[in-house]
């Protein structure tokens, strides 16, 4: 164990759980994709990869079963900007590896490989054909700042405090040869993209 301890990312692992699934109609942290939830399945990649593993919600009761800090959201109703503002606030690391809680296949290899790029940015973040993945990205606490400049403002939309801070953008071609199908970035919004990827899944 101490090995593996020693191996691991000195990063936190933060997982976004405060949405309100609305379109999903059910909570999206919770849904079964191959016989596990996917807020369990992102917390057993994150405690081999990283020091600490945090989650941040508006209903700490529904997570304390996971092996992760739950910390409450210190701007509820302002959205994945107001969470990543709480997770770089309790991050106990200068760096923290965030993600929504409805994204069921990360790689190791991918977020090792966006780790690895850190130095001198603030943030670091993947441009797929579909635009940045703000919500597969590592924010430094350099961050904090101008996240809260925009919060007070009542923005948030996350990309737009990009500007305030050094940024470095990984090209889809980087991440291709890590993960040729791109399914780091697979989320679950609808129940109609969740058929359409369970009918995928079972006939692949």
């Amino acid at each position: 164990m101490g090995n593996t301890f020693h191996s691991r990312l000195s990063m936190t692992g933060m997982i976004l759980s405060g949405g309100k699934s609305l379109r999903m109609g059910e909570n999206k942290a919770f849904i079964e994709i191959e016989g596990m939830p996917i807020i369990q399945r992102i917390c057993n990649l994150f405690r081999g990869l990283f020091r600490e593993v945090i989650i941040v919600t508006h209903q700490r009761e529904l997570y304390l079963h996971l092996e992760a800090t739950i910390h409450k959201d210190l701007f509820p109703n302002a959205g994945a900007l107001g969470g990543l503002y709480t997770g770089l606030i309790y991050s106990s690391f200068p760096y923290a590896f965030t993600v929504a809680c409805d994204m069921p296949f990360l790689k190791a290899s991918v977020i090792e490989y966006l780790s690895q790029q850190v130095e001198r940015y603030d943030v670091v973040v993947p441009k797929t054909q579909d635009g940045l993945q703000p919500l597969h990205a590592i924010y430094s606490k350099n961050c904090i700042p101008p996240i809260q400049k925009m919060l007070q403002e009542k923005k948030t939309r996350i990309i737009d405090f990009y500007p305030s801070v050094r940024v470095k953008m990984i090209e889809a071609k980087e991440i291709l040869g890590i993960d040729p199908k791109m399914e780091s970035f697979i989320n679950l919004n609808t129940p109609e993209e969740l058929i359409r990827f369970k009918k995928k899944t079972s006939t692949a």
